[in-house]
């Protein structure tokens, strides 16, 4: 018998309670939230329980929702795959603009390591308890995230474009 979008989610509320909520279902993929503090024990318990089994940390991303309540500005998004069933669920932990940081799960599943480190290298966000964080692709002397909401998408210092080549013109000629 296949694995029930049910089963996880009492599962998960019996064991946990209110640090986890929010399930609802997006595309055949059970979505839940959990809180930022309790993410390596809900992580643990997910991969090592007999009955949900989700083995397999898939992707690991970091959001940045600019215009969010306060303490939900950053999120950090998690896929997991359980392979014996075919069964795939997506965990949000949000954070504060203020402290973005949460645990790392680096030490529970190995392909976490590199998607935290590039996160804190686009957003900012801090896995305490990494190994080794810090940034992977950009140059190390980069003080800013570029995948902030605040990272300017242009440099308003370029002077080798024209904006009329590109559609952008604000005169009527």
């Amino acid at each position: 018998m296949a694995l029930e979008t049910q089963v996880i989610q009492n599962t998960l509320t019996d064991r946990f309670g209110e640090k986890t909520g929010d399930f609802h279902q997006i595309h055949d993929i059970l979505t839940f939230e959990v809180a930022a503090d309790s993410i390596h024990e809900v992580m643990e318990f997910l991969r090592d329980d007999a009955t949900l089994r989700f083995n397999f940390l898939t992707t690991l991303c970091g959001m940045h929702y600019a215009d969010a309540p306060s303490g939900r500005q950053f999120a950090v998004v998690y896929h997991m795959h359980n392979w014996m069933d075919n069964v795939r669920i997506r965990i949000k932990s949000f954070l504060p603009a203020e402290n973005p940081e949460i645990d790392t799960v680096s030490n529970l599943f190995l392909s976490a390591n590199w998607q935290e480190r590039e996160t804190y290298d686009f957003f900012g966000i801090v896995f305490k308890g990494h190994p080794q964080l810090k940034r992977i692709l950009n140059m190390d002397e980069m003080v800013s995230f570029p995948m902030r909401k605040e990272f300017p998408l242009e440099d308003g210092g370029r002077t080798d474009k024209d904006d009329r080549f590109f559609g952008r013109t604000t005169d009527n000629c």
